[in-house]
């Protein structure tokens, strides 16, 4: 899943978690400052220092924050 790109479609962090407001701030931050709409989750994740089961659980966020159609994210193919 290191392979994706993400995109926010909703500024909300209502109920969501530490993880998902730390996801959501770096996504807002990088539409205010760059106007990039879309940003690697491999970038996300090395911007953090993430590794181990800290990783996994920022994966796990991101993946929550798809269910509630708050980010998109796209699948990238390996070429």
């Amino acid at each position: 899943m290191a392979e994706a790109l993400i995109i926010l479609q909703r500024d909300t962090s209502w109920k969501c978690g530490r993880l998902e407001r730390l996801a959501l701030t770096y996504l807002r931050r990088q539409l205010k400052l760059h106007g990039r709409t879309k940003v690697p989750l491999k970038e996300m994740i090395l911007h953090f220092k993430l590794e181990g089961r800290r990783k996994s659980e920022f994966i796990d966020a991101v993946k929550r924050l798809e269910q509630r159609n708050i980010i998109n994210i796209i699948r990238v193919k390996d070429v």
